[in-house]
């Protein structure tokens, strides 16, 4: 694609490409066909507090410091609420109920009856859906259709299946002794804030431990949330702790010396960090950090097929997913069918309201993130790549970014090879699956891939060639709890999600 083949938006100042000739630009053109009413979903009934304190050993304490900072909204950019921000003093109360309510209540509650208190986390959670959903969207930019119809189902599905397994450890780990190990403190991102919420903590209690529980920064407000759900399901005093606030909160969690178990979800370079400070520690570590994941396209595939989880490989929550498919290896002799369907589709996203019931990609989670992305797809011009990004009108408030895609993308650019966690991919091709394998292999991340083949013994020969601890085949993006998620290299360790979830909570002799 040339540069004369370059549009200029009419918003943000950025530059998309037109489609490839006359004929396909009139093949597309429907008019208003595919123009949608707006579908606003209603947030009247939703009550966001003005302000937030932190839940610990069962209250509303307000910070020590008496510190707050503003959580906004990315698609307004208006302000939702205060929210108290926790230091070290602070931290230390939590930790202290925690190892309270471990030892007074948690610990001595059988299998049983713990399981009782996590079904009962999961259908108030079900009953409240429709909220947690809203603020959800408000409070992180992503499509009220991913909260509501992605999250929330799966958020209640993990606190039903560790509800499951309280009362089954030893069948879980037969011929061994599985204990509880006490405190855990969990620190979580902002890309699926009540989904990592309820990865971290159903199985943590349903384990035996006690939690104290940082969320992030930017998306703080349905961890709150859930608080008053543990409240009003009458956990014991101390079971559940909250504590928000920026980096320095979670590092002296991390750092907190009565600690007996870490998880972290974030990125690789704080993972790294976590560790270091870690080492020599008793304390059990897992992590679960970036990606940079390989969706391979045998010539053989659905092509049709193909493209739909292409899209949702990279587009779901705004590509605001470790395990993205942001880079895209196509076989050469699929390569250019693949490529007009596949901007053809790009062409029919909605990208506006979360809000709309409509919309297909939401907005960016905050304007540092944004940077990163604009940065990011800037080094990918420089470095020789074509881009073409979907030629819709941004709107004028809030962080938005058009999906993307690169093509001529080399192994060696800065957008095949570095995070960009947006809507942006970068389209590779192969010749041979030994080719395919060794391309999708040559990054420090081994968190997830896809493969699209129609033919099964390939999708098995090619995934168990793969670094990477989750392979979808003919299909991405797809979860169960009952299902083990987790990387390899850079991308961490450890895994959450199936029996598999349950052991980095537990000492088991």
């Amino acid at each position: 694609m040339t540069a004369k083949e370059t549009i200029a938006s009419a918003t943000n100042g950025e530059t998309h490409a037109a489609p490839s000739s006359p004929a396909a630009r009139a093949a597309l053109d429907f008019g208003k066909a595919w123009t949608y009413a707006p579908a606003p979903e209603a947030a009247d009934h939703v009550r966001i507090d003005p302000r937030y304190e932190l839940f610990i050993g069962g209250k509303w304490v307000a910070p020590s410091s008496g510190k707050y900072f503003e959580t906004v909204s990315p698609s307004t950019e208006q302000k939702l609420a205060e929210v108290a921000e926790a230091n070290e003093r602070d931290v230390d109360l939590a930790v202290k109920a925690a190892r309270v309510a471990y030892e007074k209540y948690w610990s001595k509650l059988s299998g049983i009856e713990r399981g009782k208190y996590v079904y009962r986390i999961a259908r108030v959670i079900q009953e409240k859906a429709r909220e947690l959903a809203i603020v959800e969207t408000m409070d992180g930019g992503k499509p009220i259709k991913e909260s509501r119809d992605v999250d929330l189902p799966l958020v209640a599905a993990h606190f039903f299946y560790y509800a499951g397994w309280a009362d089954k450890l030893a069948y879980a780990f037969p011929g061994r002794s599985p204990r509880p190990l006490g405190v855990a403190g969990q620190v979580i991102p902002w890309n699926f804030p009540l989904l990592m919420a309820a990865w971290k903590l159903a199985p943590a209690l349903a384990a035996g431990n006690t939690c104290v529980l940082k969320p992030a920064e930017t998306t703080p407000l349905t961890a709150l949330l859930l608080a008053k759900i543990i409240e009003e399901c009458d956990l014991p005093p101390g079971v559940v702790n909250i504590v928000t606030g920026a980096g320095a909160t979670g590092a002296a969690l991390v750092a907190h010396p009565d600690v007996d178990k870490v998880a972290f979800t974030g990125s690789t370079d704080v993972g790294k960090r976590i560790q270091k400070a870690l080492s020599g520690t008793k304390k059990k570590l897992t992590l679960e950090l970036g990606g940079k994941a390989a969706n391979i396209v045998f010539a053989d595939a659905p092509l049709d097929q193909a493209v739909e989880g292409i899209i949702s490989g990279i587009f779901f929550n705004q590509g605001h997913v470790c395990c993205a498919g942001s880079r895209l290896l196509v076989e050469e002799g699929a390569f250019e069918p693949l490529l007009q369907k596949l901007r053809d589709r790009m062409q029919t996203l909605r990208v506006g309201d979360p809000l709309d019931k409509n919309t297909d990609v939401g907005a960016i989670n905050s304007k540092m993130q944004l940077d990163k992305i604009r940065e990011l797809v800037e080094a990918g011009e420089r470095e020789g790549a074509s881009r073409f990004s979907t030629p819709c009108e941004l709107p004028a408030r809030g962080y938005w970014f058009a999906p993307t895609l690169f093509t001529g993308v080399s192994q060696s650019h800065r957008i095949a090879r570095e995070e960009i966690f947006g809507p942006v991919l970068a389209v590779m091709t192969f010749r041979t699956p030994d080719e395919a394998i060794e391309k999708a292999n040559n990054t420090m991340y081994g968190l997830s891939a896809g493969v699209w083949t129609d033919k099964g013994s390939k999708s098995f020969w090619v995934s168990q060639r793969l670094r990477a601890g989750v392979v979808w085949a003919n299909t991405y993006n797809k979860f169960d709890p009952s299902s083990p998620f987790g990387g390899y290299k850079e991308s961490g360790f450890g895994r959450e999600g199936g029996r598999q979830g349950l052991l980095p909570y537990l000492e088991v002799d």
